[in-house]
């Protein structure tokens, strides 16, 4: 039986995932295999996709959808699901079940680690924005023990996690948080002119700048601290090592 796989969100206007898979599947000769969009407005529909075709096995969730996703599972979710509190993949199991899985989790960690230091210790990260982008990279950074500050336009210093706004990132924290993360999509194409308000000027040799955004691959945000020195990773690995490992899980 053919296989078939896909994506939800919305809007769909453009896709990696899709490019990636269709690649994956000519490149490496595996047959019976398709991959689509599925763009739904509510997270609910996702359901209908897998009743209607049984050829169905496997989605990827990506936004709005990653957390309003999770109670239609019934509460259904793997362990890396359930440490991020978001989903992006589906799997129809074996009995017929639908699970939900975070792979995000996965590709930002160890495209992180790729950049990072083997002593990780004395590092400390912010992380530039809170929205629903920025569940995986709290998750990996818990789960190395790097402590972090989450970065706000509209901070919120009575939140779970320690908050600051743009205008509190003075010479002080910047010294102190040599690990940098930006899970905003300032930069992201068409808009490649806007970056995240930080002061670059006090970006040195010792920071790490990483930045979700995979298009462009050379954000202003991460021109700006190559240009003091730091080294940099833009968000394409992760994306190729979060939709690898969504492959693996559909396959177990």
């Amino acid at each position: 039986m053919a296989k078939k796989f896909g994506l939800i969100g919305y809007p769909l206007t453009h896709s990696f995932s899709k490019k990636y898979f269709t690649e994956k599947f000519e490149k490496e000769a595996i047959a019976d295999c398709s991959y689509d969009l599925y763009e739904t407005m509510e997270a609910k529909e996702f359901r209908k996709l897998f009743e209607n075709d049984p050829e169905l096995v496997g989605i990827n969730v990506t936004i709005p959808h990653k957390q309003t996703i999770i109670p239609y599972l019934k509460f259904n979710l793997d362990e890396s699901a359930k440490f991020v509190g978001a989903v992006n993949v589906i799997k129809k199991e074996k009995d017929g079940s639908l699970k939900g899985y975070n792979s995000d989790f996965y590709g930002f960690k160890e495209s992180l680690l790729n950049i990072l230091p083997e002593d990780t210790s004395s590092l400390r990260a912010l992380v530039l924005g809170n929205g629903g982008a920025g569940k995986a990279v709290i998750a990996a950074l818990e789960s190395i023990d790097i402590p972090f500050i989450l970065v706000s336009r509209s901070p919120d210093y009575e939140a779970e996690h320690e908050m600051l706004g743009y205008n509190d990132l003075d010479e002080k924290v910047m010294a102190k948080h040599q690990l940098i993360i930006n899970t905003t999509p300032l930069g992201m194409y068409p808009k490649v002119d806007s970056f995240p308000p930080i002061p670059y000027e006090y970006i040195t040799e010792n920071h790490y700048l990483f930045d979700l955004v995979y298009n462009p691959a050379q954000t202003l945000f991460l021109l700006k601290g190559k240009e003091r020195g730091a080294k940099t990773q833009f968000g394409l690995e992760m994306l190729h090592l979060q939709a690898e490992k969504a492959w693996e899980i559909w396959n177990s």
